[in-house]
């Protein structure tokens, strides 16, 4: 691309965007480019910020028109390329939500967070398949998303019954089951490689009340507790998402600690009683607890505040069983730099996909191994010492991990561009190739998990 060309398309945006475009040496330039993981440093040639479905399309076109290489931001969480020397087109402040009660339905712009959506249908007694709540729905959601809901209801991917989006030719389409159904298959779960989304509608479940929470315990009860949770998972029900998290304890100098976290949507006393040989298995409870609440008061527990954007890596191994040598590799993690490791049980409602579900790949995986770290300064850059620790930190447990692992990915998790392809079964990404040489045969939409054109 030219040095003309980039001054002309700049032009040309700026004629749309006016004060949302920001370039190199502007005043707002520096506060719209980052990505929330400071890891990722770009720097792209223009960033422009959508406020409307005729936003993008201008976006689009320009970018097409210009061989401007174009990256897609909504709230950056799941950002893992740099948008350098491109148009980094913002889709935050498409954040309208609209319940509907009676479909059991929410349209959601591709701005809009997952607190947005919770608040917004907690008074009809209902929930969607969520996520933290401060992350965005559209990433989360067309990456796959699982959530606290899951095992009981499937992926956010699944719920999705309709999408609206720009295609990389810049027209508006609409995807679901009866429109455009190749497209509408690849958006569950294919990231955004198929179009730029600005609505989606998907389906919200009747939950009210959860007995949901979190105990510590000594970190010396975590080869015990993984051991009876391989035997305990397996014939939990659908309604109780469990995970057993290593973790340093806040405010700790180095300091270990053991914790089981559950979500179960039911009753207390039916949730007790579930929980009661894991928290057994772990032993006396040293902080934390599990108490009856709304979703929502759940979500934001489990959540927490945002946290500051800061420098951060993580690591995901699938697993088809909690196997001696898995259990050991993960309770070896004490003695590293990483700052949690967490063992987590999918499958249930997961693991049953519809017909013609989309592509979520390795569905029939039951475990995960989790592992991050976060270098000790939030400002941290991967050039620094503490971070490079955590970076090798990583990379030895991935390597300890590998001969007990399945070598799949899930795309939520997969913080390296390089293996998108393991986060596919074969055959899913075989079609998913077809389908981006119907829908982005130049491949404009490039720049995130890449799906490439057949």
């Amino acid at each position: 691309m030219t040095a003309a060309s980039l001054r002309e398309a700049a032009r040309r945006l700026r004629g749309v965007f006016g004060e949302r475009l920001h370039l190199p040496g502007e005043p707002r330039y520096d506060l719209h480019r980052p990505a929330w993981n400071l890891a990722i440093d770009p720097r792209p040639a223009v960033v422009a910020e959508a406020a409307s479905a005729g936003d993008v399309r201008a976006a689009v076109v320009v970018a097409r028109e210009h061989g401007l290489p174009l990256t897609v931001q909504s709230t950056g969480h799941g950002t893992h390329v740099p948008a350098d020397g491109g148009l980094l087109l913002k889709t935050g402040r498409l954040v309208g939500v609209r319940v509907d009660p009676e479909r059991r339905t929410v349209r959601a712009g591709a701005g809009a967070r997952w607190s947005d959506v919770i608040a917004a249908a907690a008074p009809h007694g209902l929930a969607p398949l969520s996520g933290t709540p401060a992350i965005g729905v559209a990433g989360y959601t067309l990456g796959g998303g699982a959530g606290w809901l899951s095992r009981l209801y499937g992926y956010a991917a699944d719920s999705l019954v309709r999408a609206e989006l720009l295609t990389a030719a810049g027209e508006p389409v609409v995807a679901s089951r009866d429109e455009n159904p190749d497209l509408f298959w690849a958006l569950r779960g294919g990231g955004g490689n198929f179009g730029v989304v600005t609505v989606l509608e998907f389906r919200l479940y009747p939950v009210r009340e959860v007995y949901a929470g979190m105990t510590f315990h000594s970190v010396d009860r975590a080869a015990a507790t993984l051991a009876r949770y391989r035997e305990w998972a397996p014939a939990a029900p659908d309604e109780l998402n469990t995970s057993i998290i290593l973790m340093r304890r806040p405010g700790d100098t180095g300091g270990w600690a053991l914790a089981v976290r559950g979500f179960h949507a039911g009753g207390a006393e039916r949730g007790r009683e579930l929980l009661a040989p894991l928290l057994e298995a772990a032993g006396p409870a040293l902080a934390g607890g599990f108490e009856a609440m709304t979703f929502g008061e759940a979500a934001t527990a489990f959540g927490g505040p945002e946290p500051a954007p800061m420098a951060i890596g993580q690591h995901l191994e699938l697993l088809p069983e909690l196997s001696d040598g898995a259990v050991e590799a993960v309770t070896g993690a004490v003695v590293t730099t990483l700052t949690a490791v967490e063992v987590r049980h999918w499958g249930g409602a997961m693991a049953r996909p519809e017909p013609d579900a989309g592509p979520v790949g390795h569905r029939d995986v039951p475990y995960s191994v989790i592992a991050t770290a976060v270098p000790p300064a939030a400002s941290a850059r991967p050039e620094d010492a503490s971070a490079r620790e955590g970076g090798d930190a990583l990379h030895d447990l991935a390597g300890v991990l590998r001969p007990y692992a399945t070598g799949g990915s899930f795309l939520n998790f997969l913080t390296d561009p390089a293996r998108t392809r393991d986060a596919y079964t074969a055959a899913d990404h075989a079609r998913l190739t077809r389908v981006k040489k119907s829908w982005d045969p130049g491949n404009l939409l490039g720049r995130v998990h890449n799906i490439p054109p057949a």
